[in-house]
């Protein structure tokens, strides 16, 4: 098929983290050894991918601000795939943002991942999940978990996944502040880990796996938040507000800034979206991934 015919077009979810604990800094590259519970929930930007005659890589996004160089991470996996299996055609990759950037939510990460999965398709590569992977930890620490998707336990610095079953069906609703955090720069302020929290994972993991909502909300948790929520008061503010509201848990994602709020009655996530539109300009009510 030549290129203008062929179209392919892949979903690249948000994640957020159930549970998030750093354990120690790793001698041997810098990197903090972690352990997470991710999941996916239902907001999700979109690529569609198509050849094009010349042989460049071409991004097109609907975003002013991103970066569509190889600061991007999706132009990043299109030259590594293109180098690596010597293809000579070229690509356009159009990125239909609606994840919000640098916002703990893994939108970078997923649409690198989802390109790999594109490219593996579009050029039919058949590389498998291993494959993906190898070259996905290379470009981002949350690609491994975004090529599988769904709820995993993570472990490393982020290459090791371990998918669950999915979590619990429950409604979401996610609010960013007008911030934007660094991770490189939040994890540079871990010093001493022994001051953190650590949320039990394995317990989480546990709890996800046998389906029971109220124990998975017993062991939730995130590390960072003790580094994050002094440095910007608004993340602590937009938890009270939820649990004001009637949240079943308030929970940073990532490094934040974003917070999100479960909530197994629609009625609960629709007060508190409404509650905090006002608030926050990015506010969603979603559901999580099957």
């Amino acid at each position: 098929m030549v290129g203008d015919e062929m179209e392919i077009i892949e979903k690249a979810p948000a994640k957020i983290n159930l549970g998030l604990d750093v354990l120690y800094k790793r001698e041997i590259d810098g990197y903090h050894e972690l352990e997470m519970v991710m999941s996916s929930v239902d907001l999700a930007d979109r690529l569609i991918f198509e050849e094009i005659p010349e042989n460049k890589i071409l991004i097109e996004t609907n975003k002013a601000f991103l970066p569509i160089d190889k600061r991007n991470n999706v132009y990043q996996a299109a030259s590594i795939i293109k180098q690596r299996y010597g293809i000579t055609k070229g690509l356009k990759i159009s990125i239909e943002k609606n994840i919000p950037v640098a916002a703990g939510l893994g939108g970078g990460s997923s649409d690198c991942a989802a390109a790999l999965r594109g490219m593996n398709r579009l050029w039919n590569l058949n590389l498998s999940m291993e494959e993906l992977i190898e070259i996905g930890v290379t470009i981002g620490t949350d690609v491994p978990y975004c090529l599988y998707g769904t709820t995993a336990f993570i472990a490393g610095k982020g290459e090791i996944v371990q998918p669950l079953v999915p979590m619990p069906q429950c409604w979401v609703v996610l609010v960013k502040p007008r911030i934007s955090v660094s991770t490189r720069k939040i994890f540079q302020q871990v010093s001493k880990i022994d001051e953190l929290s650590h949320p039990d994972m394995a317990s989480l993991s546990q709890a996800i796996l046998a389906q029971d909502y109220e124990e998975m909300l017993c062991h939730m948790g995130n590390s960072l938040e003790d580094i994050t929520i002094p440095k910007y008061p608004v993340v602590q503010q937009i938890k009270d507000r939820m649990i004001k509201y009637g949240a079943d848990i308030a929970l940073m994602s990532g490094s934040g800034p974003t917070v999100f709020a479960l909530c197994r009655q629609h009625s609960r996530a629709q007060r508190i979206y409404n509650g905090l539109k006002g608030f926050c300009e990015e506010v969603y009510l979603v559901r999580t991934l099957k």
